[in-house]
This record gives C-alpha cells, structure tokens and sequence, in this order.
C-alpha cells in the first residue's frame, strides 16, 4: 500500500473508492475536457521552466521518463553522486510508511537535500515578506526576505512538499538543519521557500505536523478498503465532487439515502449528522426556531431548513423574502469579463441599457486577441475603462442616475485591480485609487449577492443555474467558463496551430449572452414574475 502527496489533499472517500478492490470495473464519470487540459497546460509549464532552467544550472541532471523501478534507481544514482540539481526524480518509495513520491526538482545544499515544486499557479502575490530566491542561483542560503513578494499560503503545496520531505528523510538524504521547501510558480520568476516546521498552520500546527495526521488518516482509510474492513470513510457531497471521477458511485449512494449534504455540504453536514440529522427530509421537519435547533456555520439553520424543504419539492429556488428588491438606475451597463486561467483577462463585455443618453445601447466588447499575458490586454483594458467612464460621465451631466452590474463581482474587481498594477503606465488606465473609488460606490453592484440574500438556490447560485429559472438561455449548448478555456486556445492559437476566428466569434456570443442574462436576471427580480417563485414561509 503506497500513498503519492495527492492522497493527503483528495476526499478521504475518494482514497477509499480508489483502493476498493470491488470498485475496478466499477462506471465512473468520463475524464473533464477541461481537467485534462489544464494537466497539459501544467506539464508543458514544468518542461518550459527546466528547459530555462537547465543552461544555467552546472550539474544538472535528469532522470529519464520510464517506468517506476528504473526512475527509482537512476534518482538514488544521481542522489548518491551528490547531483546539484535533479529534475524529474522519482525518490525510493517508503514501503514501512506507505509513501510513494516524486519531485520537479531536488537542489542539493551543503548537507543534503531540499525538494522544489513546479506549479502552475501563483505562489506569491504583490506586498513583502516572502522568502525568495533568484532563478539563477536556486541555493536557498541566497535567499532573502523579499520586498516585492507576500507569501500565497498554498496549502496543498505545503503538504505535498511535506510528503516528499519525509521521503528525502526516509532514504537518508534530506537535509537535517533545515524542512525547506521551495516553488516555482506560474510567472517562474522566483523560488518562494516555504518553512515547512513554522507553526504558521491552524492551532499552531507546523506543515509536517498536519500532513503527519492527514496522511496517516488517509493510509487508514486506504487499507481499510484495501482488506475490505468496515470503511473509514461514508460518501458525502463537497465541492470536489463536481470533477471526481467517482462522483457517479457516491452521488447514486446519497441519492438513495436521501443524505443531508445533498443540500448542505462540508461540516454543516457533518454536524447535523452528530445530532442525529442525517437526510434531507429529517433536516426539512427541524423547526429552525427551536431552541435545541443544531447551529450551522456555513448557511443559517432558517436557511439550510428552507433548502431541504426546496429540495424535497424539486424546486431550484425558493424565496427568502416576501418581497424581491434589486436597486435600478436610468442608465445601467452589464459587464462580464473573460480571463484565461491566471494568464490575464482577454475580454470585458458590456451591455448598455436604459434611458438614451445618445451612446450606442447594446452590446459591445473590448478585447485582445494577441495569447495573454500580453500588453494588448492593458490596452483593451484601457478602452473599457474609457467607456465606462464616458457613459457614466454623460448620464451624471444628464442628470441621471447610473449603475453597473456584473455576477460574483470577485473576477472582475480582481483583473480591474491587477490590469492597474500591470498596466498603470498605458494611456486611459485609470488609478488604483479610481478603481476602488468605483468599486466601492453604489454604481457598482453585484447582481450575485442580491440573489444571495433574497433566495435559496438548491442547486446552486451560479449564473448558469439561476438565469434559466428567470427564463434565459445561452444560445451555445456548451456554454460554461471550463468550455470557454479550450475555446480561447483555439482562438488564439494557442496550441501552436492557426488561430480560428470562428472560435472568437463563438466566445464573443458567449459572452453576450452573460451579460444578457444578468440583464434578464435583474429585470425578472424587478417584475412580478418574481412572485411564481415560492415564498420559504409558504412551504
């Protein structure tokens, strides 16, 4: 029985089913399009680091792709020689503790040796304090408290460097001063070292000490499907299973028991569980006012009642309130923008609607088509922000009132801000202090947080969900944001081939129709169409 560093991270149900042996010929779900795209996107991430890498790095040194035992033996060789820098190891695998593991990158110091990931994700964000050091000289004792760099905490990073820790140190090479880890993040800029013996983990755990209890719990778990023991872990709905494999055998399961993480999910559902909770229909009979009602920290025990209730009478969405409200204005504008992973954002949607202040109403968009990141995107960025500014400018001097809305504003505050960081020096991007101004006005307003606070949605509050009930329909059978990530390769050739206009037009329609239906949404909360919806007080 032996674990990789993704058992630690992955749904201890999920260790189970995968150890199983009756679950082999078991159905599950067909692989994500979008899942495996993003494993590409991370190898070829990893091989473009080491190629950049390698030229500057005397003694590196890289194990060959091949099968288990024979990377084993080429990483132990190329440990025992004293390697200075090894890509693409595969550590011996520790059969007493049931580990197994490799690493990016093994950089050796004057004592042994330290493990380094290669992700493709960020590790740092802008502010200061991360431990970094340079590309061109990885030896963590040049490291230095970084004035650019704050540390992204990462955890599943921490606890994979944890897991191979704990290999270097079960084959004897580890270094023993220090329980370094490093990462190389999606801008390969620098190597940010984590401290995996700080107690910087809840409690005051430290990395090592975390991934201890969680691997050993999984290794449990694992043998006792394995030895076909009572299982150690029940199947109960959380966030990853919308992308697991085994989501068909669990979802079957829960279904069939009517399980109360149908509707509540995490550890709400594990404490209604302990109080005796345990299906939907005995979460529908709780009387919330109660004064032995369970205490809930994710939703409200009104709330996680009024699911139930709505679940149990197939509804996708019930009012929280009699009466909906969402705020209007003369002139409003819809915005929708369209990122392509951590790489930047290619595309920012409009929808102008209102009173006519002699702009064009309508549908309009402004974007690149040049593979972000790129400086064309701080110029499309600028063009939107000119826009904006100008219809707002010329209702305020029409004398009447102006608001944006977009859905979950969190992706576009967030590329409004980093466009500003990137590209403040461009003409027509504005300032930080411009952008937080308008942010935190009432003429922005995000659509999702009204549909958060006026109703329960038993399947969801994602736009895609919630648009349909208020009779909208994209025109793309596909459309979806993973959908719209292998769109875009196409679109800009990303993928080395021709890029294809036909996709560029498929991702401008998608767009459009985002903003329509927030558009759609707004004015179906505002009519008394509303009222079809039933009341949570009436159920």
């Amino acid at each position: 029985m032996l674990l990789d560093a993704g058992a630690v991270s992955r749904c201890r149900r999920r260790v189970h089913l995968e150890h199983d042996p009756t679950m082999v010929d078991a159905v599950r779900a067909a692989p994500d399009p979008a899942g495996e795209q993003r494993k590409a996107d991370a190898e070829a991430h990893r091989r473009a680091v080491a190629d950049d890498l390698a030229p500057h790095q005397p003694g590196w040194t890289e194990v060959a792709p091949g099968k288990a035992a024979e990377r084993e033996r080429d990483t132990l060789a190329a440990l025992a020689a004293g390697a200075p820098f090894i890509w693409g190891g595969l550590l011996p695998a520790d059969h007493t503790a049931g580990r197994r593991g490799g690493a990016e990158l093994l950089v050796r110091t004057e004592h042994g040796y330290l493990p380094v990931l290669v992700v493709r994700h960020k590790v740092t964000d802008p502010g200061e304090g991360a431990c970094t050091s340079t590309l061109s000289d990885l030896n963590p004792d040049k490291a230095d408290t970084d004035s650019q760099r704050k540390l992204r905490p990462q955890p599943r990073d921490q606890l994979r460097l944890a897991h191979l820790r704990r290999l270097l140190e079960a084959s004897g090479y580890a270094e023993p001063d220090r329980a370094l880890g490093g990462a190389i993040g999606l801008d390969a800029d620098v190597v940010v070292w984590h401290d995996l013996a700080a107690t910087n983990w809840p409690g005051g755990r430290t990395a090592l000490q975390e991934y201890d209890v969680r691997f050993a719990d999984r290794l449990a778990v694992a043998r006792a499907a394995m030895s076909g023991d009572e299982p150690l872990a029940r199947p109960s709905r959380i966030l990853e299973c919308r992308r697991c494999p085994w989501w068909p055998i669990c979802e079957a399961e829960l279904l069939s028991t009517r399980d109360v993480s149908l509707v509540v999910r995490g550890e709400d559902a594990t404490e209604l569980r302990s109080v005796g909770v345990t299906t939907v229909d005995k979460l529908a009979a709780v009387d919330p006012e109660a004064a032995d009602a369970p205490m809930l920290g994710g939703v409200s025990t009104t709330d996680a009642v009024a699911l139930a209730r709505a679940w149990r009478n197939d509804l996708t969405v019930v009012r929280k309130v009699a009466e909906v409200v969402v705020p209007r204005a003369d002139v409003e504008v819809d915005v929708d923008m369209e990122s392509f992973g951590e790489g930047g954002a290619y595309l920012w949607g409009c929808l102008l609607s209102g009173v006519d202040i002699g702009v064009r109403r309508g549908y309009r968009a402004f974007a690149t088509w040049e593979p972000v990141p790129t400086p064309d995107e701080g110029r499309s960025f600028a063009e939107f922000w000119t826009w904006l500014t100008w219809v707002r400018s010329t209702a305020e001097a029409r004398g009447l009132s102006f608001r944006a809305y977009c859905y979950n504003e969190m992706a576009e505050n967030r590329w409004m801000f980093s466009s500003v960081e990137r590209f403040g020096e461009l003409p027509g991007v504005p300032s930080e202090d411009e952008v937080s101004a308008f942010v935190r006005s009432d003429e922005w307003f995000d659509l999702y947080r009204s549909v958060n606070d006026q109703f329960l949605c038993a399947q969801g509050k994602g736009l895609k969900v919630i648009a349909p009930v208020a009779g909208f329909a994209w025109r793309d059978p596909e459309a979806g944001g993973e959908n719209s990530m292998r769109w875009y390769r196409h679109a800009v050739g990303l993928d080395g081939g021709p890029a294809v206009r036909a996709q560029r037009d498929r991702l401008l329609q998608y767009n459009e129709d985002d903003v329509r239906a927030t558009f759609t949404l707004r004015e179906w909360m505002a009519s008394s169409a509303v009222h079809a919806i039933p009341y949570f007080g009436d159920l």
